[in-house]
């Protein structure tokens, strides 16, 4: 009885091993990607979400009608739509869907759901539903075609589709947890919570889980109609500071970090298995005037704002961020864009002048108000306090007001902010994605600059560039309004801060884009 006992228990235990053997094999060969980044997160929900991190989880997570190129931004090619057409005045384009793709419930993604999804990010009235704003309605002339009808002929239109607050998700699914496109969903729509734990897309990864200021984690798309992405595992790992992230990205605990700044480069070039990739993203760094002498005093005289722009020290902040000086909202690259040669160069003399031009010759105090956080590794404060310093020069005595994000969102979406620092990450790659800048536009009404305040000459400017479809001539009247706002206008543009990214060298593909950031369906491993 012994020996039999003994047997058996052998052949147990050797199960055990083969078992435990096989178990640890499989956890050996999952493969994992690691990116350390400075979270900034919203919302998970598309029609919601409006964030940097957000825009990441997205791209892989869901999917949209048209897309870039994986390291361009020079055309747009097809993605869950296989071709479109427009008419002849661009006012209505109808787009054909792919017959094969499937969301992660295996379902297949029809027209419905585009109109679904559009909708939705439309009633929802979320942060990111101006992109929507010239589309007038949008329908299913069958299970495979979209019909798009716009307000007016939008020569942005494509370029906004590309954005992943267009990602079309699976109506079904969304509806079933209280999800709705109807036009009070701004009030009845209750599936945020959900999707803040969940994707529904077609995307090549599923959001597995997401844990506010720690990680987000997302794992393979089993049902992923095209080609599986190499990585089974994705950890975005939030490390705010960009010391931490050099630190695990030299300890091999991290395979990207994100968020690096221009003097940690050297270090890293040097270190063995590690490379870096730089370069100058599309991230306009500006300070807000409110246009409301009520709110802000002596920062809402167009002379004043032109005294502010030439009292910066451009090159000192490209000392901190990397980067270049636009010449106005336009980014550098875009079309119509002007290079640097156009930009500002500080002058403190003529901005003195300026002030005892105003009535303020012994200058005056006011209170910059700015999101507390850290970003491509640079804490706000540390451009906040270079601010301060090169105002206090010309006799602006500056009172520094960090806020928590949402705070400082609160009052600068609502227009209550006297003087404020911010940036803009292009929604789409397209200059009149910064025509929201100008008079009864998104970020000009948060200045309280509207058609009754501003003047005829940029309302002309402004409404041409809405509707131009010609490139030359769109051309033109984008300079026109950098010229414009060079002397006057809510904004003083002061940087568009440079990129440096750190990876193991063994990481392949393209570490950085300027719509979606990263691409995690694009990366793999030399093996």
């Amino acid at each position: 009885m012994n020996r039999i006992r003994r047997m058996v228990l052998g052949v147990l235990l050797a199960a055990a091993v083969v078992v435990t053997g096989a178990l640890g094999l499989a956890a050996q060969e999952e493969k994992v990607l690691v990116v350390g980044h400075a979270e900034f997160t919203d919302s998970l929900d598309p029609a919601r979400a409006f964030s940097t991190t957000a825009f990441i989880v997205h791209k892989a997570t869901y999917e949209t009608l048209v897309t870039f190129p994986t390291d361009s931004t020079e055309a747009i090619v097809p993605l869950l739509a296989e071709s479109w057409e427009a008419n002849a005045d661009g006012t209505v384009y109808t787009f054909k869907l792919r017959a094969d793709a499937t969301f992660v419930s295996g379902n297949p993604v029809t027209a419905a759901d585009v109109v679904f999804s559009f909708n939705r990010l439309k009633n929802i009235k979320g942060n990111a539903a101006f992109l929507a704003n010239t589309i007038a309605s949008v329908e299913a002339a069958d299970a495979q075609t979209v019909v798009l009808t716009l307000t007016q002929p939008d020569p942005t239109i494509l370029a906004r589709l590309v954005n992943t607050t267009f990602s079309v998700t699976e109506a079904s699914a969304i509806q079933a947890q209280g999800g709705t496109d109807a036009v009070d969903a701004d009030t009845t729509d209750t599936a945020e919570s959900w999707l803040n734990g969940t994707s529904v897309g077609s995307g090549p990864y599923v959001l597995e889980r997401w844990e506010l200021q720690v990680e987000t984690v997302l794992v393979r798309n089993p049902n992923y109609w095209g080609e599986a992405p190499y990585f089974d595992r994705v950890i975005i790992k939030n490390l705010p500071e960009a010391a931490s992230q050099v630190i695990e990205l030299k300890a091999g605990d991290i395979d990207l970090a994100l968020d690096l700044t221009p003097d940690q480069v050297p270090s890293l070039e040097g270190t063995a298995g590690v490379a870096v990739y730089g370069a100058t993203t599309s991230n306009l760094h500006f300070l807000t005037f409110n246009t409301n002498p009520e709110v802000s005093g002596p920062l809402a005289d167009p002379t004043v704002q032109l005294a502010i722009r030439y009292a910066l020290d451009y090159p000192g902040y490209q000392a901190i961020w990397g980067g270049v000086t636009p010449a106005s909202i336009i980014p550098v690259g875009f079309l119509g864009g002007y290079g640097t040669d156009k930009a500002f160069t500080r002058d403190v003399e003529q901005a003195k002048a300026l002030l005892a031009e105003a009535g303020y010759a012994d200058g005056f105090e006011t209170e910059l108000t700015y999101p507390d956080w850290t970003y491509a590794g640079v804490n706000w404060a540390t451009n906040a306090q270079k601010i301060q310093a090169d105002l206090a020069e010309v006799g602006i005595q500056v009172k520094l007001n960090p806020q928590d994000v949402s705070v400082a969102f609160q009052s600068y979406r609502g227009g209550t902010q006297a003087f404020g620092y911010w940036f803009w990450h292009p929604d789409y790659i397209d200059p009149g994605n910064h025509l929201v800048f100008l008079p009864e536009q998104t970020l000009g009404l948060r200045m309280n600059w509207t058609n009754a305040n501003s003047d005829a000459t940029i309302q002309e400017l402004r409404d041409r560039a809405l509707v131009e479809t010609d490139v030359a001539t769109r051309v033109e009247i984008f300079q026109q309004i950098q010229d414009y706002l060079q002397q006057s206008g809510p904004w003083a543009p002061f940087l568009q801060n440079g990129v440096q990214v750190g990876y193991k060298a063994n990481v392949v593909g393209s570490v950085y884009h300027p719509q979606w950031i990263l691409d995690v369906n694009q990366l793999s491993r030399a093996e």
